[in-house]
């Protein structure tokens, strides 16, 4: 890439905190880049989200100035704004399928409403009659009354936020909010990372899909040693029974095939929304899915240990329900910088949402999927990937699809249909994603390199496609698109931004011993990147940490010309950086919207020498979040407007 530069014309004031006058006009801008913040250091630094980064803006002629960058809460799940019945509830609180609040029962005879503290992807829609909505995952509740792991136990949900902004100041507070109705989708599993589509409709996901294959395993266990596995706690190790007796009231309903698939979210002008889940797309554990600027294509993230990347091509522009799904098979080239290779994809097949959905409702079965067998055996191929790992059979299995179910294998079992083609299956923690539009570049995050993508010495695995030296602390690759490209059988795939190669672009860099932080990455580079999203006003790639490597994470600002990169927040210890999306021109405004979930979430596991860790434990309990109680939704306030710009480059 050559030089680039911006031309931004300043059209609608400064996006500042409330407490600070409207700026007039300005000149055009020539350039804007973040300043970052250091880690925190005291407690009362790791207790809390904040910003003291700042945005230094270059005008033409050579004036500088600098403007401070904060962090903003909309609400915390734990706040009554939902009104439900004449009652007002907790944003995070699940729904069951006739619209009333999941109850907690583990602790006897005091039953309390489940509340998430666990907020993810935001998606603050282009301005609708002027409004702004904001569409927001409540992913996962992290424990029950008793303390107890409740993740992906518990039916999850999603908020719709109409949004007031001050006309001078650009500041946002939440107006009304509502619950969005899922239950045309049958609940919502796990809705981990989202994504605003070109056409302004939300994509929403499920991540971790069952495993069907377990699932079946269990209802044909013989009665005497179903009631003793019930017994004993071990029966239902996908949750799926679990989840179907929360949201539908009834454990018959429960069906693995309902699960991992994008769902899309409409919001009319009215302010009501839609959603429609889309099984074309295919069912995988879906971080998120993105779609690129022909309106057709999307790649998706398939989060967990041995998964794979996926390509779909939809049969006609901003619609997402039929169309083509592809695997791709990963070739090595390097090692060096995370490592790199070129991408060849294979055809799963083309499907219709109301095939998939069909072959869901006749209730078809992993038995009537594949054939199975215990070890080699000719025609059969052995496979790993992620849904088998919480299943109690081998993690490689030995595969055959039946006679006339690939249809059903290609959309239902994507995964373990790929890797029978000869697709990788080794990537792992595959996480965010963000397009560059005018590099016609994918950035690809992987939390953390390990597992399938090193080198496998020990023979166990069924391919070796990567080779990849171990990174905990992850790496960020830039996958290059482009068109004119043909799948493995030789036929041409109908895109233009068509994955070609891949190759790491940021790394991190893990700590044989931790710090006096409990850091076992270094701190001042990222450590497991996963939510991404990228600004092509500013040509800078925001990230977002999910990492225990950092007793905080961060959101970083990495811009793509310059190789700078910029601390912009912090968020309390052992929480999560999610939900965040780069939203330019919201009635002539930008924001960086940033959530965070889970705070305190395995600090008490650190080795913390440079604070107290009692009292950092103290704090975090004392916060307004507590510890796994409550999750912030927010945004990072006091960018420049970016409304009016011209793009240039020598």
């Amino acid at each position: 890439m050559g030089n680039k530069f911006l031309s931004l014309a300043l059209t609608a004031g400064l996006m500042l905190p409330a407490v600070t006058p409207a700026v007039a006009a300005t000149p055009a801008i020539q350039s804007v880049q973040f300043k970052g913040m250091p880690a925190p250091t005291t407690v009362e630094e790791m207790a809390k989200p904040y910003s003291t980064a700042s945005v230094e803006v270059t005008y033409a002629g050579g004036a500088k100035k600098t403007f401070p960058l904060s962090y903003k809460e909309l609400y915390k799940t734990s706040d009554g704004l939902i009104s439900l019945k004449g009652k007002k509830i907790a944003a995070g609180t699940p729904l069951d399928v006739k619209g009333n609040p999941i109850t907690d029962k583990s602790v006897t005879d005091l039953p309390v409403t489940y509340v998430s503290d666990c907020p993810d992807a935001n998606s603050l829609l282009q301005p609708i009659d002027k409004n702004l909505y904001l569409v927001t995952h409540l992913e996962y509740t992290s424990v029950d009354s008793t303390g107890h792991d409740a993740w992906r136990r518990i039916p999850a949900s999603m908020v719709l936020s109409k949004l007031d902004q001050d006309k001078k100041t650009g500041e946002l507070k939440v107006a009304k909010a509502d619950k969005i109705d899922v239950s045309s989708i049958d609940g919502i599993w796990v809705p981990c990372n989202g994504s605003l589509s070109p056409w302004n409709s939300h994509l929403s996901s499920e991540e971790y899909e069952p495993d069907a294959r377990q699932f079946e395993l269990e209802e044909n266990l013989p009665a005497d040693e179903k009631a003793n596995r019930i017994h004993k706690g071990e029966f239902d190790r996908n949750n799926t029974r679990e989840f179907a007796r929360l949201y539908f009231g009834v454990e018959s309903k429960a069906n693995p095939y309902l699960y991992g698939f994008p769902s899309e979210v409409t919001v009319s002008a009215d302010g009501k929304a839609k959603v429609v889940k889309h099984y074309s797309l295919g069912r995988r554990s879906n971080e998120l899915m993105v779609v690129m600027p022909d309106n057709r294509t999307a790649f998706f993230g398939d989060d967990g240990d041995y998964t794979m990347l996926f390509m779909y091509v939809a049969d006609k522009e901003k619609d997402l329900t039929s169309g083509a799904l592809y695997a791709a098979r990963f070739t090595q080239t390097g090692t060096e910088n995370g490592g790199s290779g070129n991408l060849t994809w294979i055809k799963l097949g083309h499907a219709t949402d109301s095939e998939v959905r069909t072959l869901i409702d006749k209730g078809v079965k992993f038995s009537d999927i594949f054939e199975t067998a215990s070890e080699p055996q000719e025609g059969f191929t052995a496979v790993k990937q992620y849904s088998s790992e919480r299943s109690e059979y081998k993690r490689v299995e030995y595969l055959k699809v039946k006679p006339g179910m690939e249809k059903a294998a290609a959309f239902l079992e994507p995964r373990r249909f790929g890797a029978i083609l000869g697709a990788t299956s080794e990537w792992n923690k595959m996480e965010g994603l963000a397009i560059n539009k005018k590099d016609k570049v994918l950035y690809v995050a992987i939390s953390d390199q390990s597992k399938g993508m090193e080198k496998d010495s020990k023979g166990e695995d069924p391919t070796d496609h990567i080779q990849l030296p171990k990174r905990k602390s992850g790496v960020t690759y830039a996958m290059k698109l482009t068109g004119s490209q043909q799948d493995l059988a030789g036929n041409a795939i109908p895109s233009a931004y068509v994955g070609a190669s891949i190759a790491g672009l940021i790394i991190g860099e893990d700590l044989k011993e931790a710090d006096a932080y409990g850091n076992t990455a270094n701190v001042d580079k990222i450590a497991s990147p996963d939510n991404l999203s990228y600004s092509e006003e500013l040509r800078t790639l925001f990230i977002g940490e999910d990492s225990s490597l950092h007793v905080n994470n961060y959101v970083w600002a990495y811009n793509i010309d310059t190789g700078a990169l910029s601390r912009i927040l912090s968020v309390p210890a052992g929480a999560e950086a999610t939900g965040l999306s780069f939203a330019n021109d919201r009635n002539g405004f930008a924001y960086i919207m940033s959530n965070f979930q889970h705070p305190g979430d395995e600090v008490a596991k650190k080795k913390i020498t440079a604070v107290d860790p009692q009292a950092l434990m103290n704090a975090l309990a004392a916060s307004p979040y507590g510890i796994l109680k409550s999750g912030g939704v927010g945004y990072i306030q006091g960018l420049p407007s970016l409304t009016s710009m011209v793009n240039t480059s020598k």
